[in-house]
């Protein structure tokens, strides 16, 4: 099977949503061209990354959206609901939790961890808040598949480690500090600070460049 780019996946879910977007318009049919823009990538672009798992498209005609969405769909694993466990329930914890788009996609936070008593024994709609050292039995009772981090970037490493003892395969980290996984675990990181920085920078650098507007004309005497 071919290595396929982990950036590839990452488009793969922009032209999902793209689908999604034009399904709801009620658009049947979508062109190479029109998915690419709508995703902000050229077209052949859009062609490589879906040719990694077949052929979706008809020459001349272009994909079927809901056929293709429906196949991004079972590519992604959205067809199915997966359990999530979320570790840290601070303010952004929080935030996470109550994002609804998350179940709509398939993905169930069906336990939240935390060390703190203020918070350990409160109770989130569904769920209450579990001490941390309570995670190896609630993931083997649950079936949880995939772990979210929301805590001090001092912490993150030790919580990454037990879930990954746990037998947590996917780990999503929102901690500022690199973390290490076996090759077998799959990690990402969210860090909102570098992702603002980045445009900070962009933005001065904007504001730095000399303005295009043509200088005015001087009147003949």
């Amino acid at each position: 099977m071919l290595r396929i780019p982990p950036s590839a996946i990452r488009r793969l879910s922009d032209y999902y949503r793209v689908l999604e977007d034009l399904e709801a318009e009620g658009m049947r049919m979508v062109s190479s061209q029109e998915l690419a823009h709508r995703s902000g990538v050229t077209s052949a672009q859009v062609r490589k990354d879906l040719s990694y798992f077949g052929a979706f498209g008809k020459r001349g005609l272009g994909y079927s959206v809901p056929s293709l969405r429906k196949e991004l769909r079972l590519i992604l694993g959205l067809n199915r609901h997966w359990k999530v466990a979320l570790v840290g329930a601070g303010n952004l914890g929080s935030a996470l939790y109550s994002y609804k788009d998350f179940h709509r996609q398939g993905f169930d936070i069906v336990a939240v961890f935390d060390v703190s008593p203020r918070r350990v024994g409160r109770r989130w709609r569904d769920v209450t808040i579990r001490h941390i050292d309570r995670l190896p039995a609630e993931v083997g009772r649950l079936g949880i598949e995939i772990g979210v981090i929301v805590v001090p970037a001092r912490s993150a490493q030790a919580v990454a480690d037990r879930l990954v003892a746990a037998g947590v395969r996917a780990i999503l980290n929102f901690a500022r500090r690199r973390l290490f996984v076996p090759p077998s675990v799959s990690l990402r990181n969210v860090n909102l600070s570098l992702e603002l920085e980045g445009l900070a920078f962009a933005a001065k650098t904007a504001a730095a460049r000399p303005s295009r507007r043509a200088a005015p004309r001087a009147r003949a005497g």
